[in-house]
């Protein structure tokens, strides 16, 4: 077998939620061994968040948690008992890199903060990620994706110009801010390899996400454009819209970036005349009319696959896409062909598909290999093996409370 990259390298992840969990991920499917620690006292938000298998609620049934954990070890560990101070420290110990995710104070109310585990391991990379960061007046702010959302002002640009605020589909900051992390963590271990020396990587999800929306606070710097709701529609391109298409429910996205793709979307459609058409001949024209513009074109589409004018348009130059269902996406050939999707065996849900990281490496590739553990699935193992406690330990550990056995997992929410 390839050996992978992240062999040999080693996670005490105690993150929780999206963000954390997706930084261990990319290093667990690169082979490091990664250790997911959650308490049994008060479950892991995405354990509780749907879809769940047959939708059937359970703390090991949600795809969500499954596909943020792959390839790690599962332990259960109460960490405001007392007594997990040992189980905390053997893990900072034998760590290379500690993982955080918690709401600022949390870590280091169980004296699992930065400077505390540098004492246990000066070596140790340390990565935090927060709505907003340890300090600052802001940092107390407690909080999920969807509010970060908000404060970054995707909520002011999501929706129809005559609706309300509206909350994109996903929390954005979310799936933005761990690749930040993962660079800074392979960063953080190619300066420990050259000096030997630990690093602490403080990351608010807040500026992480602000990233994204650059082009337009440099619009309202420059010009004084203070961005709006426009539904589908953008300020300097028309036609740019989902258009109903052939099917139930069925459509496809299509943006017209210049003139000249203008002049070849109008002889796709069948409207050379549009062209010179004093209602569309130029952008400004087009944006004045552009609710006739979109009645027409939505007029033409609605004969068609989304497929097939995918394919009309690309064909043509102009940039279009068809909008794909979550069953289209797992039959996309596409996709296929790169293996994006492996099914992994999961030992309550069953065989599922995952998503494989977005990118490959040509000499170490990926190894998704198991899927996401069960609650306290590898107890057994991680507390005996990696950690070195004897059985009579681990017999008062259950008894104390301080972890808990698969079976005695909470198996509904």
């Amino acid at each position: 077998m390839t050996r992978q990259v992240f062999e040999g390298l080693k996670v005490a992840d105690f993150s929780w939620g999206a963000a954390g969990p997706q930084v261990s991920r990319e290093l667990a499917e690169h082979g490091a061994t990664v250790i997911r620690v959650e308490s049994h006292r008060r479950l892991d938000s995405l354990r509780t968040g749907g879809p769940f298998k047959d939708g059937q609620p359970g703390t090991n049934r949600s795809a969500m948690y499954t596909a943020y954990n792959t390839n790690k070890y599962g332990i259960s560990l109460d960490l405001n008992n007392p007594k997990s101070k040992e189980v905390a420290r053997r893990l900072v110990a034998w760590a290379d890199v500690v993982a955080d995710s918690m709401a600022v104070g949390t870590m280091a109310k169980w004296g699992l903060d930065y400077e505390s585990c540098r004492k246990i391991n000066p070596g140790v990379i340390y990565f935090s990620t927060t709505q907003q960061g340890q300090y600052g007046p802001h940092s107390d702010f407690h909080g999920f994706g969807h509010h970060a959302n908000a404060l970054l002002g995707l909520c002011t640009a999501t929706g129809w110009p005559d609706s309300d605020p509206t909350l994109p589909f996903t929390p954005y900051c979310d799936y933005v801010a761990p690749w930040y992390l993962t660079i800074a963590v392979i960063g953080a271990l190619l300066r420990r390899r050259q000096t030997g020396k630990g690093m602490y990587i403080e990351q608010s999800q807040f500026e992480a996400g602000l990233n994204f929306v650059a082009p337009h606070l440099l619009d309202y710097t420059v010009n004084g454009h203070v961005v709006i709701r426009m539904g589908n529609r953008d300020r300097y391109m028309s036609p740019h819209g989902v258009y109903p298409c052939r099917g139930v429910d069925r459509w496809v996205a299509v943006a017209v970036t210049n003139e000249e793709q203008w002049q070849r979307f109008c002889l796709v459609i069948g409207r050379p005349d549009w062209i010179s058409d004093a209602r569309f001949v130029n952008i400004v024209s087009r944006k004045e009319n552009e609710d006739e513009l979109d009645r027409l074109i939505g007029e033409w589409t609605k004969d068609y696959a989304p497929e097939q004018v995918m394919t009309m348009m690309q064909d043509a130059g102009v940039p279009a896409g068809v909008v794909q269902t979550g069953e289209d996406l797992l039959n996309d050939p596409q996709l296929k062909h790169r293996q994006h999707y492996r099914v992994l065996d999961h030992p309550e849900i069953g065989p599922h598909s995952y998503n494989a990281p977005a990118y490959h490496l040509s000499k170490t590739p990926c190894d998704p290999r198991t899927a996401a553990p069960c609650l306290g699935q590898h107890n057994a193992y991680v507390y005996k093996e990696i950690l070195g406690f004897s059985d009579d330990e681990i017999a008062d550990m259950l008894v104390e409370g301080v972890i808990t056995t698969d079976a005695d997992a909470p198996t509904k929410i």
